[in-house]
């Protein structure tokens, strides 16, 4: 069967008033009734674009003038930022971004969870450029440019974007990207190392090449000194995670400290953490003050990770049980535990979506309890935790909507009331959306 072809798009740029700003940080208008998504505008402002993609439903379009500007424009600092994918907000002034964060939380919560907290929580914010410290970016060898690309997607498609440098990513990595770039260049392999994953805490970085090919002996040495160049840790991984290696004498203990809990994490490369340590540690010491734990009272928290807020939660209650889907980052928290002197915390790795009715661990008693779930929430255990007698709940959301889902379970099913709620930005200039819940039962 012969392709359908693609219905030519509109050569000429049309003009639009902007209504408003979509959940993915789009502006939206119409033209002639049909609804256009933007990149590159902002509520209120009346833009010139030209369409990118023409849809049955709704269109698609970048900005190619301003003429009249939000108040909340600004200049994005990066070059790149009309092309490359990583960032969606780059125009829109950093304090407005976050405002608007906790306005989709709140509508999301009313739309979806069919709740309002009782009171808001100023929303967290830290630094805006330089701030993730992990990342997984593309590599591509590009023959006709002549050299290797490495960096995120451009915004729509699946090639590499050509970028110089990212603003967003540590300079350790960010202010390097072509170095990078030319290092791959000079192996044989060049055209065999689809990936990239950069990992760091408070001091050295570590960037794991995922290889299709092995390198050889040449390319070794070529990789070595340019981590000794540049104090970097390299690693190959030619495998699943089990095969990731460090080159030699490259590895290397990757941690961050909690101040505030007086606590230091260690991690691996490819270990879930977050990607921005200053909002972490705003995101930990917010938890610790909503859930308040006693000395005299046992505290969960589920999908525990590596013990980031299992640690300091134990550091005031009187036991703490962190559950892992992970069994690798169970292993890791418990390290973290003896590495930190903390006796009155156990982790145990099981299936938080699997059935967990003859779970031990589910029949005992909680005064209070923490989630920090990935995407997809935490709908499949909250039954269970009335039953084991948890009256506060912190909930840490990547994701709003399933947030709202569950909120709609806990408050209108289970007998809890959303306490507080508020957005946090752990990803400035994208339209990702973390934020945080209390809720409380009676």
């Amino acid at each position: 069967m012969a392709k359908k072809k693609r219905k030519p798009l509109p050569e000429a740029p049309v003009e639009v008033e902007i209504e408003s700003l979509t959940r993915a940080g789009r502006g939206l208008a119409h033209v002639d009734g049909k609804r256009v998504l933007l990149h590159g505008a902002l509520p209120g402002e009346r833009v010139r674009f030209r369409y990118t993609r023409v849809h049955k439903t709704q269109d698609e379009g970048v900005v190619v003038a301003v003429s009249r500007a939000s108040s909340q424009r600004v200049q994005p600092r990066c070059p790149h930022a009309d092309v490359c994918g990583g960032c969606s907000l780059q125009h829109m002034d950093p304090p407005a971004q976050i405002r608007w964060k906790q306005q989709i939380l709140e509508q999301v919560l009313a739309r979806i969870g069919k709740v309002q907290p009782r009171r808001w929580l100023p929303p967290l914010a830290a630094g805006h450029w330089g701030y993730r410290r992990k990342a997984r970016l593309g590599v591509r060898y590009v023959g006709k440019k002549g050299r290797t690309l490495v960096g995120f997607r451009e915004r729509g498609t699946s090639y590499v974007a050509e970028l110089r440098r990212c603003e967003t990513l540590h300079p350790a990595v960010g202010e390097r990207l072509e170095a990078i770039g030319a290092l791959l260049d000079g192996l044989s392999i060049r055209d065999r190392v689809p990936q990239i994953e950069m990992a760091m805490g408070e001091g050295p970085c570590a960037l794991v090449f995922r290889v299709l090919d092995p390198p050889s002996d040449a390319d070794l040495a070529r990789l070595a000194a340019f981590g000794e160049t540049y104090g970097l840790h390299l690693y190959l991984q030619d495998g699943g995670a089990q095969s990731i290696r460090p080159l030699p004498d490259q590895g290397v203990d990757l941690s961050y400290n909690l101040p505030g809990a007086n606590v230091r994490l260690y991690f691996q490369p490819t270990d879930f953490t977050q990607v921005n340590l200053e909002l972490n540690r705003m995101m930990v010491d917010q938890a610790l003050s909503l859930l308040d734990p006693k000395p005299d009272e046992r505290v969960l928290d589920l999908f525990c990770g590596l013990g980031n807020f299992s640690l300091p939660i134990a550091r005031r209650a009187a036991h703490t049980l962190g559950v892992e889907g992970d069994a690798g980052l169970v292993e890791r928290a418990r390290s973290n535990a003896r590495r930190n002197g903390v006796a009155n915390v156990r982790f145990l790795a099981a299936d938080l979506y699997g059935a967990l009715q003859d779970s031990p661990w589910v029949r005992e008693r909680f005064h209070k309890a923490l989630l920090d779930p990935p995407r997809s929430g935490a709908l499949q255990i909250l039954d269970s935790l009335p039953l084991m007698g948890v009256e506060r709940i912190v909930y840490v959301s990547c994701y709003p909507e399933t947030l709202a889902r569950d909120a709609d379970r806990l408050v209108n099913f289970l007998g809890y009331r959303l306490a507080a709620a508020g957005a946090m930005d752990m990803f400035p200039h994208t339209a990702h959306l973390e934020s945080m819940a209390l809720f409380e039962r009676g």
